[in-house]
């Protein structure tokens, strides 16, 4: 196993100097197989998910400093849930350097989005607490500045990326309901809700109604892994 971890660690860019640190946030809870004393990734994740979070929420308010908090919420939950992390994960084959039971390696756990997510998160921390915000930051900047980049590049209509990716995809037809408009006469703001069965519903903002089903749409495009 702890050729397993020099070779992450050449993959990744970066040599631990507490190796306590990478052994754990590769560690899974049925490592072991219910052994006691078994030290896993979880508090790791706890604080892998806070650093990421802090990092992608600095970088989308440097890279969009006019947007409202309404569009820039689902740009930074397009990057930092599982499946952005287990696509990270699968990049720099951290599957294959976990160390878990046997039972749960023999269903697949390698390659799990759940487990995956959590172990880049929880490498994350580890890096973190290694290497301090300097090297988390240089991780960050090598595997999700990529992801960051592509958010600057907008569709001409939103709304039409939106459903031809329904379609694509054998979804629903997208429908926009207004759910609130605030703000004054003369600089209201209105807020659209967007549903494509059988997903969970995406809000956006804008100060028309076609501005904020725009918003909306971006929205659940991002969320969905397609970075518009």
């Amino acid at each position: 196993m702890a050729d397993a971890q020099s070779e992450l660690e050449a993959r990744i860019g970066y040599a631990f100097r507490d190796k306590s640190l990478i052994d754990r946030a590769l560690t899974h809870a049925s490592y072991g197989d219910g052994r006691k004393g078994v030290r896993s990734y979880e508090r790791l994740e706890f604080l892998g998910d806070r650093v990421l979070g802090l990092m992608t929420a600095e970088a989308l308010f440097r890279l969009f400093d006019k947007a409202s908090e309404g569009a820039l919420a689902p740009r930074l939950n397009a990057l930092v849930n599982k499946n952005a992390c287990a696509d990270v994960a699968r990049s720099i084959d951290l599957g294959e350097a976990l160390k878990m039971g046997r039972s749960e390696e023999r269903g697949g756990g390698r390659n799990k989005t759940s487990i995956l997510g959590d172990a880049c998160e929880a490498l994350i921390a580890a890096i973190y607490l290694d290497g301090g915000r300097p090297a988390a930051q240089a991780f960050y900047d090598r595997f999700w500045g990529p992801r960051i980049e592509a958010l600057k590049a907008k569709p001409e209509n939103p709304k039409s990326a939106l459903q031809e990716w329904a379609a694509r995809t054998g979804r629903g037809v997208p429908r926009y309901q207004l759910t609130e408009r605030s703000g004054p006469d003369h600089r209201p703001v209105f807020t659209v809700e967007v549903t494509v069965s059988p997903l969970d519903p995406a809000i956006g903002e804008g100060g028309s109604k076609q501005a904020a089903e725009r918003a909306a749409a971006t929205a659940l495009l991002e969320r969905e892994g397609q970075h518009v």
